[in-house]
Parts: C-alpha cells; sequence; structure tokens
C-alpha cells in the first residue's frame, strides 16, 4: 500500500493578507470583516496562516493604514522636489488621488471613507499624520510667498481638499457615474479657485 501523499499547505505572503483585507474593508467595512473572511480570500483552511504575520484583525488594519500613509507620504516628497510652486505641487498630489480613485479605489475608499478611529484609536488621526502635515505646510508656503489667498493654512486646506475628497467620495460610492478622471478638471479648477490669490 502506498502512503498517503501530504498535500502542501499554501504558504501566504503578508502583502496577500493585507491586499485581501483590504478589498474586504473597503467593500463591506472593517466591524463587518471576520478573519475567516480574510483566510477565506487568501485561499486559506484556518487563520494559522494569519497569525504567523498578525496577531489579529486590528494588526491588520493598522499595518494597512500604515502602508497607505507611508506611501503616500512617499508620493508627496517626490512631487514636493519635482516642482517648486505650491500650484504645482497641490496639482499633482491632485492628479495622484484621482489616479488611485480610478486605479486603487480600495485604498482611496480606506482614506476617504473607512472612519479609522473607530477601530484604530491609537493611530494618529489622518491630519496628523506626516502625508497630510506635509501637504498643509505646501499651503503655508504658498501662503507666505503670495500664491494662495491670505487665511489659516488648515483652512485653506478644507477649502481646497473638501471639493476635491467630497468629489472623490461621490465616485467611489457611486453617486458620480463616470470615473474620477472625467470629473478631475472641473474639481482642480473650483478647488483651486477657493484658494488661489486673485
Amino acid at each position: 500500500m502506498e502512503p498517503e501523499k501530504q498535500i502542501p499547505k499554501k504558504v501566504i505572503t503578508q502583502d496577500e493578507i493585507l491586499q485581501a483585507a483590504l478589498k474586504l474593508f473597503a467593500d463591506k467595512g472593517y466591524f463587518n470583516t471576520s478573519l475567516t473572511d480574510i483566510t477565506d480570500a487568501v485561499g486559506i483552511k484556518t487563520p494559522s496562516g494569519i497569525y504567523h504575520h498578525f496577531k489579529n484583525k486590528q494588526a491588520i488594519a493598522s499595518s494597512l493604514y500604515g502602508n497607505i500613509l507611508d506611501s503616500l507620504s512617499i508620493s508627496i516628497d517626490d512631487i514636493r522636489r519635482r516642482n517648486r510652486k505650491s500650484s504645482e505641487q497641490l496639482r499633482e498630489i491632485v492628479d495622484l488621488l484621482f489616479k488611485l480613485t480610478d486605479d486603487a479605489p480600495e485604498v482611496m475608499q480606506f482614506l476617504l471613507t473607512v472612519k479609522v478611529s473607530d477601530f484604530l484609536p491609537d493611530e494618529k488621526p489622518l491630519l496628523s499624520t506626516p502625508a497630510f502635515l506635509k501637504i498643509k505646510k505646501i499651503f503655508q508656503i504658498g501662503i507666505n510667498e503670495g500664491e494662495l489667498r491670505s487665511t489659516d493654512a488648515l483652512l485653506a486646506y478644507t477649502y481646497f481638499f473638501g471639493v476635491i475628497n467630497h468629489t472623490l467620495k461621490m465616485v467611489l460610492m457611486g453617486d458620480l457615474k463616470q470615473e474620477a478622471d472625467h470629473y478631475q478638471a472641473q474639481a482642480w479648477l473650483i478647488a483651486w479657485n477657493t484658494v488661489v490669490k486673485k
């Protein structure tokens, strides 16, 4: 009699877990996603493969949040190095956000529609993260150099990204039927007019 062949266990990577969790968190919400859902999404039978990388669902969410914000911060650094004027930097950041909305909607849903403080209470609020502090600094420099109207930098941020973020949320929620790219030029113009020095 031949010995039974052992079927090798599927080995999953941390990135596979994060990608599956991101999609589930964006589609179902954090609280409606279980570890079993994530286990099923990565194609394994038990959560032991997940526990090899993360101690719980909250650790997955924390890692995901950190990765997204780190990537965004690096992109903003690159944009700031390539462009001197605040208007050019803001234009490229808007380009990036609209591109991400079309190409990686789960990332943008996680950033714009998921209330992270509900399940990651120890994480910094979004506006206190390095990526967003850099954006606020772009506004401050633009105000100091006279390119943007004289106002509080956080207020300028609020006016400008109020238009951009609300447009992107409406695309993500399906209220606006076209891809984000379709609305980009108009959203930029309206947002820019809220802050530009006339």
